[in-house]
């Protein structure tokens, strides 16, 4: 038997080529920069970021496979500069000799420190090896900024759910897959197995091969598969209400967070979680309304919201419902206030539709010289007790107004600072 029958399945179906590839349109759709550069086999270095089951390595596996260059794959948990430098030699030699391309992977990529990414950064400016960094987390925070700056940056975003059922029926009938096998599956194990995974494909792959693998065929040779199987497959309950009901409670929590309605929001995070709901889910909506929904009226709330979240998360259930609840009451009974997302919507707004974004010359960066300057000077704010009044914002924006506080809470308080800063005389000479 070989090594690819003994494979999991979901590396027995990793697809090979672009056609086969499912999700993440929004970067590799049809004329989209990516493809046309796969294409042309002209992707320089770039890193994909985003969450597992996502499709980062298996991209990575196509560009290599789609073009005339080497392939080299390391893991960042295992590997160092050492073989970094034995990947760069062996690259430049092929280049020299065979003018070919070697590409690098580097799964998890984050984890390597400022020494080992530096060990790399000759060998890409000079076009030695492609760099390709695979990783679940965000690269401008994660790694160093001498690497990124040099990699384009492609997000990967959860696979939808169209694509999940598609790929796993696929999986089912291909001769990679379980193509010689007489498998039933109901769809509602189909749609089971897309919820408890989230969007990784991966994970969804992985309890499909156990329900198949584990599942004994009836008097037909036929493998059934339920949710109740399927349930068992990813040790994860099913929602016990379809999907449009389980849209309308989570909006009813949303609503009852904002109406500051402590008992009726509690309840309906409990019943989501009762239905099978991740719990998670609730603590990231509460996340997001402690900014939408309180925002500057009362800012412990976004903290409490989170320590809530990173608590639930090590905790798990049922004593991680306990920093949910007191999360949930406080953001309830917090004054309210949206001045938080009125001012990104409009500062957002006024980004798409704002032409002239050119930086005030006091405010640009002095350490390269500018083809036009006015002289202008800096005022340091702290030279003159910690505010001096200057022109931020481009010409064109220069009375722009983003940020309006309410009068609710602790940001009625600004509203007199904001007051006494904008009746300050300008001094940006």
């Amino acid at each position: 038997m070989s090594a690819r029958t003994m494979a999991p399945l979901y590396e027995r179906v990793r697809p090979e080529t672009l056609s086969e590839f499912v999700g993440q349109k929004h970067i590799v759709g049809p004329n989209s920069l990516l493809r046309r550069a796969i294409a042309a086999d002209k992707l320089g270095s770039c890193i994909f970021y985003g969450p597992p089951g996502t499709g980062k390595t298996t991209l990575a596996n196509i560009i290599a496979h789609s073009s005339n260059a080497y392939f080299e794959k390391l893991n960042a948990v295992s590997s160092g500069v050492a073989d970094a430098k034995r990947v760069i030699e062996e690259a430049e030699n092929r280049l020299k000799l065979y003018s070919q391309k070697t590409y690098l992977l580097l799964d998890e990529c984050h984890r390597w420190n400022k020494a080992q990414s530096d060990s790399v950064l000759a060998a890409i400016e000079k076009g030695i090896i492609i760099f390709i960094g695979s990783t679940t987390e965000n690269p401008y925070v994660s790694m160093t900024r001498a690497i990124v700056s040099r990699c384009r940056i492609f997000e990967f975003l959860p696979i939808e759910e169209n694509d999940i059922i598609e790929f796993l029926k696929r999986a089912v009938s291909s001769p990679k897959g379980f193509g010689k096998l007489k498998i039933n599956i109901d769809e509602q194990a189909y749609k089971h197995w897309v919820w408890a995974s989230a969007g990784d494909l991966r994970t969804a792959l992985n309890a499909l091969e156990l329900a198949v693998i584990t599942t004994p065929p009836n008097k037909d040779g036929c493998v059934k598969i339920d949710k109740t199987i399927a349930e068992q497959s990813i040790q994860t309950k099913a929602l016990s209400i379809d999907q449009s009901i389980y849209y309308d409670f989570l909006s009813a929590f949303c609503k009852s967070l904002r109406g500051s309605d402590p008992n009726a929001a509690l309840y309906w995070a409990n019943r989501l979680i009762d239905a099978g709901c991740d719990p998670l889910v609730v603590a990231r909506r509460l996340v997001v309304h402690a900014s939408e929904d309180v925002g500057l009226a009362d800012s412990r709330a976004l903290s409490l919201a989170v320590n809530a979240y990173l608590a639930l998360e090590r905790l798990g259930l049922p004593e991680g419902n306990i920093p949910l609840t007191h999360a949930i009451i406080y953001v309830c009974l917090a004054p309210k206030s949206n001045s938080v997302v009125k001012a990104m919507s409009a500062a957002k707004e006024a980004v798409s539709s704002t032409k002239d974004d050119n930086v005030p010359h006091y405010l640009r960066d002095r350490s390269y010289p500018h083809i036009i300057d006015d002289n202008s000077i800096y005022k340091y704010p702290h030279d003159y007790g910690g505010y001096i009044k200057q022109q931020y914002l481009p010409d064109s924006l220069k009375d722009a107004n983003f940020y309006s506080p309410s009068n609710n809470g602790e940001e009625s308080l600004l509203i007199e600072r904001l007051k006494k800063e904008i009746n300050k005389p300008k001094d940006n000479k």
